[in-house]
């Protein structure tokens, strides 16, 4: 649906048709009727190419300023964090989470009994919308309101008392939080892959019966389940650690974002892969909508056929990002590694929470165009969840260079400040592990590179014609 003025993003002196021509092309087309789409971004505003650059330039000149100047002591203090304020005692934990499993269970019956159109449902609009768009990286700026609001902790906890029930099983301590990281793949699939993610009877079938199986294993398993073996609430609390503001040694503390994980030991291995693969799953989020990755499927971008026709090619490249990025990531530690004459194991580990705010900074700059439309739509819904009278969403705000430039340069800034935050983790990382700042420099060096690559690839990402 395009942009006002799209920039020419990797395609040398492309430039977005005049009105007059736009119309023109729109006379000429055949029409169809089209199923709206909640996953789906309504416009593509695409970065131009000199925002592009100066963000690229931005990122390398960030690397080598923080690489070469920044002493080893003023990294570890920028996360050394303050203490404003005791813990406040929120209580009913467990209410608000049964509520939400009610809540949840009435939009599962909304999807399938009220209105037809995902962009007047309140269930997709609830997940792809208030959930993924809004709530996960809102856990890594406002701390972690997951935690109160999952809707598994209540429902466990009173069909335990009421039925005097004892998990009979306990979780093998092999499987890690493995399972969490399957649970997550999972969910990538859907959202990247399955054909019609955000049609309401289907999504509630899939709600439900996701809600059920986890609910059921906590039942097995005791509620050390939900950490270990639920996706979304693994991956919520990953970002929650990234917040700027939480607990540490009974206290509120406020930092510098990812402070937490400065001071934690190495994450376990799951949690480590979790923490890369979720970096993988947002780069094929952006990936699969190019020109460019249609044309490797041979496809005419301007004639999508639909998700249908290429749900098991999708599937292969979300797999393939999943295995290339560890590869590469791994890489770059073991030459890090070996510069350094670090012999000391698990380092893949320990570096992992580097990579959040990457992951973090490019799935706001992704899906801000996508917000400020299907905020909209979510506001309206929730006025009138039977969809009884008319919605007004505007868009004017794509029509205004003041606007457009404005959303431009937050995406733009959302990326590179992710990246100036990779590093200075990566860096007092580096320093907590081999305590000198010639060799946390060497240490970091490959991996400072990878974190440049990634932060191009995302900001060039955005700049690419989509498709989809």
């Amino acid at each position: 649906m395009g942009n006002l003025r799209a920039g020419r993003g990797i395609w040398g002196g492309w430039r977005a048709p005049g009105p007059r021509a736009a119309v023109l092309i729109l006379l000429v087309l055949p029409s169809r009727p089209v199923h709206a789409h909640a996953t789906e971004q309504g416009f593509v505003l695409l970065l131009p190419t000199d925002l592009y650059i100066a963000g690229g330039a931005a990122a390398v000149a960030a690397t080598v300023l923080l690489l070469a100047v920044l002493p080893g002591r003023v990294a570890l203090a920028l996360f050394r964090p303050r203490a404003p304020c005791p813990i406040p005692r929120l209580p009913g934990r467990r209410v608000a989470s049964l509520l939400s499993a009610v809540l949840l269970l009435g939009l599962v019956a909304l999807g399938q009994w009220g209105p037809h159109d995902p962009t007047r449902n309140l269930l997709p609009l609830t997940i792809w919308t208030l959930l993924w768009v809004i709530l996960v990286p809102g856990q890594g700026i406002w701390g972690d309101l997951w935690r109160r609001i999952e809707p598994w902790s209540g429902p466990h906890a009173v069909l335990t008392r009421l039925g005097r029930w004892r998990a009979p099983l306990r979780l093998p301590g092999g499987l890690g939080h493995w399972p969490a990281v399957l649970g997550f793949l999972a969910f990538a699939a859907v959202l990247l892959a399955h054909p019609a993610p955000a049609d309401p009877g289907t999504l509630a079938l899939m709600v439900l019966l996701y809600w059920a199986f986890h609910l059921a294993l906590m039942l097995l398993f005791g509620p050390r389940w939900l950490r270990r073996g639920e996706g979304l609430t693994a991956l919520m609390t990953l970002y929650a650690r990234l917040a700027p503001i939480g607990p540490c040694a009974g206290r509120m503390r406020l930092g510098l974002p990812g402070w937490r994980w400065i001071r934690h030991r190495a994450p376990p291995a799951g949690v480590a892969a979790l923490m890369i693969l979720a970096l993988g799953v947002g780069s094929f989020d952006g990936l699969n909508e190019t020109f460019w990755w249609l044309a490797r499927l041979g496809l005419n971008p301007l004639e999508f056929p639909g998700r249908s026709a290429i749900l098991w090619q999708n599937l292969g490249g979300l797999a393939l990002t999943c295995a290339a990025l560890p590869a590469a990531y791994a890489l770059a530690i073991r030459a890090g590694q070996a510069l350094a004459r670090d012999e000391t194991g698990g380092a893949w580990r320990a570096y992992a929470p580097a990579l959040l705010p990457i992951a973090l900074g490019y799935h706001l700059a992704h899906y801000l165009p996508s917000l400020l439309v299907e905020g909209q739509y979510l506001l309206a819904a929730l006025r009138d969840p039977l969809a009884q009278g008319d919605v007004h969403v505007t868009t004017g705000f794509f029509n205004r260079i003041g606007s457009v430039r404005a959303i431009w340069l937050s995406q733009a800034g959302a990326v590179v400040g992710g990246h100036v935050l990779a590093i200075l983790m990566s860096h007092a990382i580096a320093l907590h592990r081999l305590g000198c700042n010639r060799r946390a420099v060497l240490a970091q060096a490959p991996l400072a590179g990878f974190m440049v690559g990634y932060t191009l690839f995302g900001l060039w990402l955005l700049a690419s014609p989509r498709g989809v």
